[in-house]
């Protein structure tokens, strides 16, 4: 049985919850932790038996064989090398990974206490080929991302860009849309040579990821368009599921793809 430790109580790590309680077997979630008391109390209400609390220090006094981070950014800064020091981490906030320094600490940490770090794909699709394309020269990427212009708190009356840069500015200025920028840059060009455009479309009903890669092996391109989450319009319900995704392979005998 995979114990396992949540990081944020909110509308993501609530569908997990779920997900872990009703969909995944050999997985057990024994604890979970938020800093905000209001998503403490209403997650107790609804997963009775799952020790909820406020304090890191008390959350990380579990045993663990996994913790999932879906929280924020400023969450795996402030906690992703601690976690990794006692076990294995999956991180949601990938946005948070393009901070060069962050991200050299987590990966120097894991290895040094033989951990591993679990990057799920999230919204976008697309990513298993690129790893492959990796293996040989990559010449561009860029990642075209158009979302309806109010989760974007953008008012405008026709499609709009709203940003074209590196995928590095794009998850700073960014944060809670476009996590999908930096997984991209991590298995491409990295967050100084990945290029992402950002739309606001008053008229879009779901949230729509393009991918656009050229290299020695050839050339992808991809489209996926998202339902918005419900309960958080700034993400798409893909993130979750891949999310679900994740776990099952990690508890599974078969794991298909890259």
């Amino acid at each position: 049985m995979l114990r396992v430790g949540l990081i944020g109580c909110g509308a993501i790590g609530t569908t997990l919850a779920k997900a872990i309680k009703k969909e995944i077997k050999d997985i057990e979630l024994i604890a979970a932790f938020d800093t905000e008391g209001k998503k403490v109390k209403e997650f107790l209400k609804r997963f009775k038996g799952v020790s909820t609390t406020d304090s890191f220090d008390v959350f990380m006094s579990n045993e663990f064989d996994l913790v999932v981070e879906a929280a924020s950014q400023k969450a795996v800064a402030a906690y992703g090398e601690n976690i990794l020091a006692k076990t294995n981490l999956m991180i949601m906030s990938t946005g948070s990974l393009l901070d060069n320094e962050l991200f050299s600490n987590l990966v120097h940490v894991a290895q040094e206490n033989k951990r591993k770090i679990h990057l799920p794909s999230g919204a976008i699709c697309g990513i298993d080929g690129i790893k492959a394309a990796k293996l040989r020269k990559i010449f561009s990427a860029t990642l075209t991302t158009t979302k309806p212009a109010k989760t974007l708190n953008v008012k405008t009356k026709t499609k709009k860009t709203i940003f074209f840069g590196t995928a590095e500015k794009a998850v700073k200025l960014f944060p809670q849309s476009v996590n999908v920028a930096a997984t991209l840059s991590l298995v491409s060009l990295g967050g100084k040579k990945t290029r992402v455009k950002v739309v606001a479309d008053p008229n879009a009903k779901q949230n729509m990821h393009e991918i656009h890669v050229k290299g020695e092996f050839g050339e992808i391109y991809t489209r996926t368009k998202n339902f918005p989450f419900k309960e958080n319009p700034k993400t798409s319900y893909l993130a979750a599921l891949s999310a679900i995704r994740m776990l099952k392979n990690i508890t599974e005998g078969l794991d298909i793809g890259t």
